[in-house]
Parts: C-alpha cells; sequence; structure tokens
C-alpha cells in the first residue's frame, strides 16, 4: 500500500509546489511508482509536470465532485503520473460543504488508486481550508516546506494546530513525516541560523538535504518541466535528488 505524503504550508511562497513537483520527477527517476494529486486550484503542479491545464479531459475537480473513477483522470508523463487540477477546483470548496463527510471525499477518491503506486504526493493550496483539510484527511504524513528566510517560522503555529486538531478528530494515523528547508543561501549565516531553529523546533522531521536558491529551479516551471529535466546539472536538480534518496529510505518497508 503506497505512502500518501500531503505537501502543505499555507504561506505561500516557499517552495510548495516546486518541492511537490520535482520530488515527484526524482523519486520516479528513481524507479517508484508515483503520483502527483494537484489540490491546488491555481493548477502549477500541474502545468510543472508538463501539461496543459486547457486541454485536459479530466481533473481531480471531476474526481471529488462526479465521482470520476481516478484512472480516468490519471495522466502520465515522463516524470511521474499526474492527477491534474483545474480552474474548476476553486469552486469545489463552495460545493463540497453540503456533502457527507465533505472532509473526506478525495480520501474517498485516492483510496482506490493507493495500492498501485508507492508514494502519493497532493500538493494542497497554500491556505488551511477545506482542500487543504481534504488533502490532510487523505493523507498518512504531511511534508511541510520551509524556506530559510526571516518569516520561516510564522504561521508554522497554526499549521501544527491544524495537524493536531485533524489527528485527533478526523484522521488519527497523520504525521509529520519530513520538513524540507527551501530557498537555502549558502552565503549567507542567517540562512544557517534559520535552519537551526527550524531543526529545533522539529527534531529528527527535517531531511539533511536543504534546497538551495538556484536559478535553474527557478526557471524550470517557465519551460514546463521539472528542474531534473531542464539541467540535471543544477545544484536544484541535485538537491532533490538528495532529498528523494531520503524519502527513499524513509519508505523502504513499503516500496515494493
Amino acid at each position: 500500500m503506497g505512502k500518501i505524503l500531503a505537501v502543505v504550508n499555507q504561506k505561500g511562497g516557499v517552495g510548495k509546489t516546486t518541492t511537490a513537483v520535482n520530488l515527484t520527477a526524482a523519486l520516479h527517476d528513481l524507479g517508484l511508482k508515483v503520483l502527483l494529486c494537484d489540490f491546488d486550484p491555481q493548477a502549477n503542479a500541474t502545468s510543472g509536470m508538463g501539461l496543459d491545464k486547457r486541454k485536459i479531459q479530466y481533473s481531480v475537480y471531476d474526481v471529488t465532485i462526479n465521482n470520476i473513477p481516478v484512472e480516468k483522470a490519471v495522466v502520465k508523463t515522463d516524470y511521474g503520473d499526474v492527477l491534474p487540477s483545474s480552474a474548476d477546483l476553486a469552486g469545489a470548496a463552495v460545493e463540497l460543504i453540503s456533502a457527507d463527510h465533505r472532509e473526506l471525499q478525495l480520501e474517498k477518491a485516492l483510496h482506490a488508486a493507493r495500492d498501485q503506486y508507492d508514494v502519493i504526493f497532493i500538493d494542497c493550496p497554500p491556505s488551511l481550508e477545506l482542500l487543504t483539510l481534504n488533502g490532510l484527511c487523505a493523507a498518512d504524513g504531511i511534508l511541510v516546506p520551509v524556506q530559510c528566510e526571516y518569516y520561516a517560522l510564522e504561521g508554522l503555529s497554526d499549521l501544527m494546530s491544524t495537524l493536531r486538531m485533524v489527528k485527533k478528530r478526523l484522521n488519527p494515523r497523520l504525521e509529520i513525516f519530513g520538513v524540507a528547508l527551501t530557498m537555502f543561501d549558502g552565503r549567507t549565516n542567517f540562512s544557517a541560523q534559520v535552519a537551526q531553529e527550524v531543526r529545533r523546533h522539529f527534531p529528527g522531521k527535517v531531511f539533511a538535504s536543504v534546497i538551495p536558491r538556484n536559478v535553474r529551479l527557478a526557471e524550470a516551471p517557465s519551460h514546463g518541466i521539472p528542474v531534473s529535466a531542464y539541467d540535471r546539472s543544477s545544484r536544484g536538480a541535485a538537491a532533490y535528488r538528495e532529498m528523494a534518496l531520503e524519502i527513499q529510505k524513509k519508505l523502504e518497508g513499503r516500496v515494493v
């Protein structure tokens, strides 16, 4: 049975989608069966995996709202499988309000797919609302990208409070799978200080690999491909490969 990980941080601009896309591609390169579920209405993960969101037949919206089977909506790419998003998802939070077990619709949709994958990433919206709550209820663990900047820990207390609430009331299996340090600038002492502070707050949960500030990482999404396909020799690609190896080790008990 595959591990489902929600990539979540309600603070925008922390490298959440970049992390989801590039870890999907890196783990796929390692031979794992990986699905990236784009549960953000902006659909940036969808385009980042090389898909044109305007030409998608079915999206995660159709899966969660219209009961379309997951296998009909999944698109295979050179970098891993994608359950794409679309602009329709923006209205899903309103539509879900009247649904029975509204916070469990994504879990129900992904349940049939988890046996087909070693890991499923859910790229959640940068907010703590009903779509993100669905992601947390569907997941076994969360992967939290944290940027190495001044406001790194701002808002994380809210995320941890939400995590505890979901674990207590809705999803007892939910745990912190890992914390990914992003946008690390090795030229400054400040990035190192932030990294130290994050490790102090999340002992044993922070990946040893850190994701640097890297031009290639910033450029790759405009070409609609992960950084490993855009510039495999870049520091950004190397960092995500190292983090993927760490994740693979944590998943070894589940990987076939």
